[in-house]
């Protein structure tokens, strides 16, 4: 039974190696740097070690993305806790614009490289935490709106921002502007 149990130990420790190193090289140099070969020779085991492991780069970038969803999490919670009443969304939308620029390969995992990850009734609980995050500020702004069209328009909007913010697509001097008519568009009627 010990054998068993350090065995398991052993391989989830690997996992962890593989994730931590795909996601260093993607922050590092981006996520074409990152392939099967350069991760096995970074963490110094074979390839087919890798592929006991994950089916493929896929997988991998699917791995970090879970991982960057509850780093996300926890960043609307904290955002949530520390604002003052009635500035809840606009901690967690300022928190999620801030994660965007703050992590650009692992937002870029999350929200366009992941394939493996499926959004909506089907997600893994990682990600229906997120949106309950999310939810939790979107939802008391909705009076006679549905309150979960509300929160996934919300969060389209607020990503729409991110990611182009992040790609250098809106003006700087705008920032300011934006989140107020953001914020101004959610308001409760």
């Amino acid at each position: 039974m010990a054998t068993q149990q350090r065995r398991e130990r052993e391989r989830a420790q690997r996992e962890t190696l593989i994730v931590t190193a795909a996601r260093e090289m993607a922050e590092t140099d981006g996520w074409p740097a990152v392939t099967i070969r350069r991760l096995a020779e970074r963490i110094e085991y074979s390839q087919p070690v890798l592929y006991s492991h994950f089916a493929g780069r896929g997988a991998i970038i699917d791995a970090v993305a879970l991982q960057g969803i509850a780093e996300l999490t926890e960043v609307f919670r904290a955002a949530r806790a520390g604002a003052a009443p009635g500035g809840e969304l606009a901690a967690v939308v300022q928190a999620y614009l801030d994660f965007s620029t703050a992590h650009p390969a692992l937002f870029e995992a999350i929200f366009t490289l992941a394939e493996g990850l499926p959004f909506g009734a089907d997600a893994p609980e990682t990600l229906k935490a997120a949106f309950a995050e999310l939810f939790a500020v979107f939802a008391p702004l909705a009076g006679d709106r549905d309150p979960d069209a509300l929160t996934e328009v919300g969060w389209a909007a607020v990503h729409g921002l991110a990611a182009l913010d992040r790609d250098g697509r809106l003006r700087p001097d705008l920032r300011e502007q934006r989140m107020a008519v953001l914020l101004g568009l959610f308001a409760k009627d």
